[in-house]
């Protein structure tokens, strides 16, 4: 192991318990940051089959320990009473009947920070105890189930996708919550009890899917969900084919073919400059302005539109007339030149758009390996392995790139015997002398949010439920249309206070220079060449605040340079460089959008929130601040976790891919019952001679597709019920496939100041019946990350933008006659728009 002593989180041990992902994936980037990680694994070795198993063990050492036996549990416990954090996965009341549950180890070490990574909370009292397989998850909180637009256009019901969702966000809430609890613990002196249930984290990083606007204006409709209602009202059946519905895709925001027949994707929608630099780019701007295309303000009511017109080029999306028009004139500006031609063009250009790429070629590309989000890591039984870097990281830790493999230890040996004499005599950090209660992980804790869209904001917005309190600044002419900001704003921008503020006027710098004194953390979603362009460097914020945070997330950034650093892109333009949409899709002739809204978006979001709280142990520390980092194609490797990897002797990319897949193999997918459909998930090794005795068949679980054809037929000829009582004695999973919108239904609570976001079974939706906005808004609670010792609100809801302007104005020793002269020279406003929503 390399010397870690300088690192954000060396001097912080861990005892990591978990296997297949989401524990053993936090303990990684507790790892990544510098802790010493200890990892159990039981005996026979670890329980997922994969070569990703490697990566997120890296750096730890590896301890098989029956904790069944006296002398293994003993071990363990030895391990704990010293441990800074202990992380486990496994179901409600797994550890604690070992005797090591989350009270237990806090009865005999006060400060641990216990995280529990259960597929369901441990208060769902009907699914806590399922096998809570990453399949059982998605489909009890409607992963599979109206699988996007695409889909249902298709009349494809259900899909499957092999990407681990619900684990990804698990672990990097998990992650988050752990650092914070840290930080805390350096003014309260105590540990905490965390619980983050998989499945709820996938329903709230499922945010932008599941909320519901009552009454949303059809103008915020795509083309694709006018498509769907038309077909509903005039009952016409949903079997369109991929290359028709490519016709319904907005110009800007779809895929293209190129001279040499790779596809290209340009997302280029809703930004007052990326629609026209794309035309222009492309040589077509010229001609498409001259035949009279709107461009009128988005944030005017549609009855305030100019004569006649149906759209504008600044908002997403274009009438069905001029979406034909323009996107026939651009398909036949890029079949001129190559896909990657392309988009060298538009990155030098500042506009969105990129080739399309398998995630073999993304894993072995020149800029993941030039950037750092790709590194070779010296593994014993792989040779020199290409995996996914960090997910967060901080400016000027040298170590962020060196990883090494795993090194077994064992019981009773000199190594074990070395660790545990140190940890017993070494201090624990961030204990103070007296403990202090504390009802928010960030209280008094202040954050300057300048982000836009959906994984900027989020930063923030994840914090505020630990109590931070946080002013966004947005400009007061809106650089994005209203489906993009307030839309997605509502989510995101809860519990923040609203200014508009033009940041490169005099004034602008000016009440910039007197709130950093007071801020801890400054947010921002921009690469490095918009930074310097900005002035918001970290030495200039340091300049007035020493201690204070930046937190940086791009698309492509990594902890080193590469040639597309400064690229501008988004979620989709992500999962099209990565590999996501061509597996999605089925192949690199058919590429889709992942199904769901925000897929990376919202997990960069967590990624970053993380990099916040590492920053913050780190400047608890002593270290003082620093610049923290992540990127969209950080979120977007570790979705792909199970296939982010390459080395010499690696099988084929082969994983289960396309439309029409139900599953990985025959005894993990989705089965229609009689009645619905449902997700069966058993390890063929271990059940597989229980499953067939359960069912009364005799097959070869070897014959996959044979046994496909006949647990088919079988599953058909009886109710779910039927089916759920055998498995559920042999403890099978046979999880019901439920739609969000169901779930969204049957979880739903009325919005009220007392709200105990800890009490609900498992999943919870907030009902505002006066929302802000006008119209009654349904959004997931919250409540994914559950505390024991400390407080976790409700935030208020997301209130206009500029709402604020004048309170935060005033605070800065702005008069208000000052303020009446900014408002009149555009250099601030309290107003975007006449409506909250313009209609």
């Amino acid at each position: 192991m390399s010397n870690q002593t300088n690192r954000p989180l060396s001097g912080y041990r861990v005892v990591d318990f978990g296997q297949y992902i989401a524990g053993p994936a936090v303990a990684m980037m507790l790892a990544d940051q510098g802790a010493e990680v200890i990892h159990i694994d039981p005996p026979g070795g670890p329980r997922w089959d994969n070569p990703a198993d490697a990566i997120f063990n890296r750096g730890k050492q590896r301890l098989i320990l029956d904790l069944k036996t006296a002398e293994g549990l003993h071990c363990a416990q030895k391990l704990i009473a010293h441990a800074d954090v202990v992380i486990e996965n496994f179901r409600p009341g797994v550890m604690s009947s070992l005797g090591i549950g989350a009270q237990q180890c806090r009865e005999t070490n006060s400060a641990v920070v216990y995280l529990s990574l259960p597929g369901f909370s441990e208060k769902d009292h009907e699914q806590a105890s399922i096998p809570a397989w990453e399949g059982v998850i998605a489909a009890a909180v409607g992963q599979y189930t109206d699988m996007g637009q695409n889909r249902i256009l298709m009349g494809i019901n259900p899909s499957f996708s092999p990407l681990p969702l619900a684990s990804a966000y698990a672990s990097v809430l998990g992650a988050t919550a752990v650092n914070l609890a840290l930080f805390s613990r350096f003014k309260t002196g105590c540990g905490e009890s965390i619980e983050v249930p998989i499945s709820a984290a996938l329903m709230e990083g499922l945010a932008y899917n599941s909320m519901h606007i009552h009454g949303l204006p059809d103008r915020y409709k795509s083309p694709r969900e006018i498509e769907m209602d038309r077909r509903k009202r005039e009952g016409e059946d949903f079997n369109m084919n991929y290359q028709d519905l490519q016709e319904f895709l907005d110009p800007f925001y779809r895929t293209y073919l190129c001279s040499d027949g790779r596809p290209f994707y340009s997302v280029c929608s809703s930004h007052t400059r990326h629609p026209q630099a794309c035309l222009e780019v492309l040589g077509i701007w010229d001609e498409i302005k001259s035949l009279g295309i709107p461009t009128h303000s988005a944030y005017l009511n549609k009855n305030d539109w100019p004569n006649d017109a149906k759209c504008t080029l600044v908002s997403y999306p274009l009438s069905p007339e001029w979406a034909k028009l323009v996107s026939d004139k651009m398909k036949s500006a890029f079949i001129t030149k190559t896909a990657f031609q392309w988009q060298e063009i538009f990155g030098k250009a500042g506009v969105p758009g990129c080739a399309h790429q398998l995630t073999k070629e993304w894993v072995n590309s020149e800029h993941a390996l030039a950037c750092g989000s790709i590194i070779e890591v010296e593994e014993p039984e792989y040779g020199s392995m290409r995996q996914l870097g960090n997910l967060c990281w901080l400016a000027g830790d040298d170590e962020v790139l060196t990883k090494y493999a795993a090194q077994k230890i064992s019981l009773n040996s000199t190594e074990l015997d070395e660790i545990l004499t140190r940890w017993q005599a070494q201090p624990r950090l961030g204990i103070s002398d007296e403990e202090h209660d504390a009802s928010g992980l960030l209280d008094e804790v202040k954050i300057l949010d300048l982000t836009n869209v959906i994984a900027g904001p989020t930063i923030a917005g994840t914090l505020t439920r630990f109590g931070a309190e946080v002013i966004r600044i947005d400009p007061p002419v809106p650089a994005l249309d209203p489906w993009n900001s307030t839309v997605f704003g509502i989510q995101a921008n809860q519990g923040k206070k609203s200014i508009l503020l033009d940041l490169k006027s005099e004034e602008g710098r000016l009440a910039i220079k007197r709130l950093l004194p007071q801020v801890d953390i400054v947010t921002v979603n921009a690469s490095d060449s918009q930074l310097a362009r900005l002035g918001l460097s970290l030495d200039e914020l340091k300049a007035l605040n020493p201690e204070i945070i930046l937190c940086q997330f791009d698309a492509y950034g990594g902890p080193k340079v590469g040639p597309r650093s400064n690229h501008l892109g988004y979620d989709d333009l992500v999962q099209a460089t990565t590999g996501i949409m061509s597996r999605f899709g089925g192949s690199m002739n058919t590429p889709e959008e992942h199904a769901h809204f925000g897929t990376i978006d919202v997990l960069g979001g967590y990624c970053a929130a993380q990099a916040v709280a590492v920053a913050l142990v780190n400047r608890a520390k002593g270290n003082g601040g620093s610049l923290a980092r992540s990127s969209l194609i950080a979120a977007g490797q570790l979705i792909q976790a199970p296939f982010m990897y390459d080395y010499p002797q690696r099988a084929p990319f082969n994983e289960p891919s396309g439309r029409e897949v139900k599953g990985a193999h025959a005894l993990y997918r989705c089965y229609r019952a009689a009645d619905e459909w449902f997700f069966l998930a058993l390890d063929a090794k271990r059940q597989g001679e229980s499953f067939c005795a359960a069912l009364a068949i005799d097959i070869d679980l070897s014959d996959n597709e044979q046994s496909e054809l006949t647990l088919q037929k079988l599953f058909e000829s009886k109710p779910l019920s039927h089916w759920q009582t055998l498995c559920n004695k042999r403890d099978i999973a046979c999880q019901a496939l439920v739609s969000m919108d169901e779930l969204r239904k049957a979880n739903l609570i009325e919005s009220r100041d007392d709200i105990d976001l800890m009490a609900s079974n498992n999943v919870a939706f907030i009902h505002y019946s006066k929302h802000p906005c006008g119209y009654p808004v349904d959004l997931i609670a919250p409540n994914s990350i559950r505390l024991t010792q400390t407080k976790v609100t409700l935030p208020y809801e997301m209130q206009k933008y500029g709402a604020d302007t004048l309170l935060v104005l005033k605070s800065l020793n702005f008069s208000q006659i000052k303020i009446n002269e900014m408002i009149k020279k555009g250099v601030t406003a309290t107003s975007w728009s006449e409506l909250y929503l313009p209609n």
